[in-house]
């Protein structure tokens, strides 16, 4: 299942897009970040008038056990009851989700709760909370490989109930831990440049987080250039998932809206794994946690918005929806110099 090939955009439609759009009502790029969307959604469908039908965000939960470090500002019960948060419509993300048009997907991947039958909830999980990866690793390669897998099956599942707009998001308490640790091996960055404060850690706590990551990497020995063994080693199940999301989505021809830090270092394990899977990609924004810059400038991607968030969760996911469809329905809905009767630029 992992074998998900992936094809690069075709230039034709890039062109069939740019053709349209210098010919709308307006200067040459004058719109433009929300005209090279518009050109980036036709190339990813192959439809010269690409519609976005149903919208999803793909909210990941799972628990760490690294959180016995002492590396976050709350406790691991967090995790449990922001997901009945979720399932009551009561979080961030349901709020944006909304204002968006989307629909939130919650998915137990690793949470060490037993929520038994759950309306709304997502049963998926693979462990009862990662390893405290401090002291060994996360998880293993199988288990790794099953949590890719999740979000891929989540993605085709959904994909032919007719959603064709995938946003990531994630729950976890602990978890920029982990990501920290992921996004300093993956891109060979010293942990202090890529972790930041979470939640909102004091500056004792930071620092004893710095050595939490270091002692992890320097337990379990991740191999950099083999993203599985990452991933299992000091990652987490909703990273993993992540992970998936993003290579069925660019395997799919969809676009895919990845989070902030959390999400990134999902996608980041999913570029390693296939560098293609970039072209697809639409990094919603630039939060305040130092490594998720570090992470898209390794991708190659550029936020669309930078409001200094930091929640998670799908939140910024949520907001650069609506700048997409903004994108989309300038290119969609704006009359062309000859449907407006307007003389071009003789420039």
């Amino acid at each position: 299942m992992l074998n998900l090939e992936v094809q690069p955009l075709k230039k034709e439609f890039i062109q069939i897009a740019w053709e349209r759009l210098n010919n709308l009502t307006k200067p040459p790029g004058s719109l433009g970040r929300l005209e090279e969307i518009a050109a980036k959604l036709v190339a990813i469908y192959e439809n010269p008038m690409p519609e976005i039908k149903k919208k999803a965000v793909l909210v990941f939960a799972s628990d760490h056990g690294v959180t016995e470090e002492g590396v976050s500002a709350y406790p691991k019960e967090v995790t449990a009851q922001m997901v009945f948060n979720f399932l009551r419509g009561g979080a961030g993300i349901n709020v944006l989700a909304r204002h968006a048009g989307a629909d939130v997907v919650v998915v137990d991947v690793g949470v060490d709760y037993d929520f038994g039958k759950i309306d709304g909830l997502v049963s998926k999980k693979v462990v009862k909370g990662a390893g405290n990866i401090a002291k060994g690793m996360a998880m293993t390669r199988s288990d790794a490989i099953k949590c890719i897998e999740i979000g891929i099956e989540l993605v085709k599942e959904y994909h032919q109930k007719g959603y064709n707009l995938f946003a990531t998001g994630e729950m976890g308490i602990g978890n920029t831990t982990p990501s920290s640790a992921v996004v300093s091996v993956l891109t060979n960055s010293p942990v202090e440049e890529v972790t930041g404060k979470g939640t909102g850690i004091d500056e004792e706590t930071f620092k004893r987080k710095v050595e939490v990551i270091k002692r992890a990497i320097k337990i379990n020995k991740p191999d950099a250039s083999d993203p599985f063994d990452v991933l299992s080693k000091i990652g987490g199940p909703e990273i993993g998932a992540i992970a998936g999301v993003v290579l069925c989505c660019a395997h799919l021809r969809l676009p895919v809206i990845v989070d902030g830090f959390i999400s990134t270092a999902g996608a980041l394990i999913a570029y390693c794994i296939n560098p293609s899977v970039k072209d697809y990609i639409f990094a919603s924004h630039n939060s305040v946690e130092r490594g998720h810059k570090k992470a898209l400038d390794f991708i190659g991607l550029k936020p669309l918005v930078d409001l200094n968030l930091r929640l998670g969760e799908g939140t910024g996911a949520a907001v650069a929806m609506t700048v997409i469809e903004a994108g989309l329905k300038i290119y969609r809905e704006m009359a062309t110099f000859d449907e407006a009767g307007v003389s071009k630029s003789d420039k």
